[in-house]
């Protein structure tokens, strides 16, 4: 599986469109993914006390494998990147993410 920290509304728009597009897509070319060893610190990195964002899980193996890259991070660590629109059918599950009084975040004890 998966993962990408998404803005509650980012969500709710894709629902009504069919798939799920963010601005990295247009300025960057992809859409920002994480391994579930990932996305915890990248919600440190990058969120820190943003409220109402939720957490997409995905099915990688229900994404366009031709456009799904692992990719070098400033820190060497590869990133999974999605060359496209996320597909509805590959988000598997939805998951709270609301940040702490002190900004941060806790696992949400849905993630197995």
């Amino acid at each position: 599986m998966l993962f990408h920290i998404a803005h509650s509304s980012d969500w709710s728009n894709a629902k009504a469109t069919g798939s799920y597009t963010v601005g990295s897509l247009e300025t960057e070319g992809f859409v920002h993914l994480s391994t579930r060893d990932q996305f915890m610190a990248t919600a440190g990195r990058y969120y820190t006390g943003v409220a109402d964002l939720c957490l997409l899980e995905i099915d990688e193996a229900i994404l366009d494998a031709e456009v799904l890259r692992f990719e070098a991070s400033t820190n060497a660590e590869l990133f999974p990147h999605y060359y496209a629109p996320v597909p509805l059918e590959a988000v598997v599950r939805v998951h709270t993410f609301p940040c702490r009084s002190d900004g941060g975040f806790d696992l949400p004890s849905t993630i197995d």
